[in-house]
């Protein structure tokens, strides 16, 4: 089966996310320096952080919630309130960062559109991805929007069957091994690992061993090539 449906993740595959939220736990750690050593502030925020998940999803709203109750945890009585509003402004700020997009983004996607319809599949507040995709200027490049709570396989079943075609007629590309490549692979869809940089802890995963529809792409420029490869029945990396 020929590749109809392209679904791309956004943050870190389309524009950069995580150097900002690095940048905002640095001001974080600054801020609790009286209180805790770097590693210890570092360590806390991961727990609160992956603790809150399920409350508050993901996304900036989600961790500056985190910060403060990973200020509360170290400073205890001697959190005050100019402290409390020092993190709420570097929350605003994230909020706020600029839409910065990955080289050669815009070149990629109009040669992805040559190959099947694209859609983004992005999880995270939903206000927050909406204000991004539309300030990134790529929203016209998309058949279809789905920002959702988490990236799952039934998520990308439902998504395939919304678009019309079998699992295997899709291939999902993005920068997390955990969210964007095992539940698409699960799904029974193609799955393309683009690594970045800075990554979140809580996205690691293994790669997955022996999995023909898998592959890792030095770039999302890699990836219409791919297809190509993919359609002409030469695809596999088994």
């Amino acid at each position: 089966m020929a590749i109809e449906l392209i679904c791309l993740d956004a943050d870190d595959t389309l524009w950069h996310n995580m150097r900002f939220f690095d940048e905002t736990e640095e001001a974080l750690v600054a801020m609790l320096e009286p209180f805790a050593e770097a590693e210890v502030a570092r360590e806390r925020l991961a727990e609160c952080e992956a603790g809150n998940l399920r409350l508050y999803g993901y996304g900036a709203k989600g961790f500056t919630l985190s910060m403060i109750e990973t200020a509360v945890d170290l400073a205890g009585p001697a959190l005050d309130a100019g402290l409390v509003s020092a993190m709420l402004e570097a929350g605003k700020r994230l909020l706020a960062h600029p839409v910065e997009l990955l080289a050669g983004i815009e070149q990629t996607l109009d040669a992805l559109a040559e190959r099947g319809k694209l859609v983004l599949v992005t999880k995270g507040d939903l206000l927050h991805q909406e204000a991004k995709l539309a300030a990134s200027g790529l929203g016209d490049r998309f058949t279809g929007i789905e920002i959702v709570s988490d990236k799952t396989a039934a998520t990308f079943g439902r998504i395939f069957a919304r678009y019309g075609v079998e699992p295997a007629q899709a291939i999902m590309a993005g920068d997390s091994m955990r969210s964007d490549v095992l539940p698409a692979l699960h799904a029974g869809a193609w799955a393309g690992f683009v690594p970045h940089a800075s990554a979140w802890v809580h996205e690691h995963a293994p790669a997955p061993e022996g999995q023909s529809r898998y592959r890792e792409l030095p770039s999302l420029a890699v990836l219409p090539w791919w297809i190509d490869a993919i359609n002409a029945g030469q695809g596999s990396s088994g």
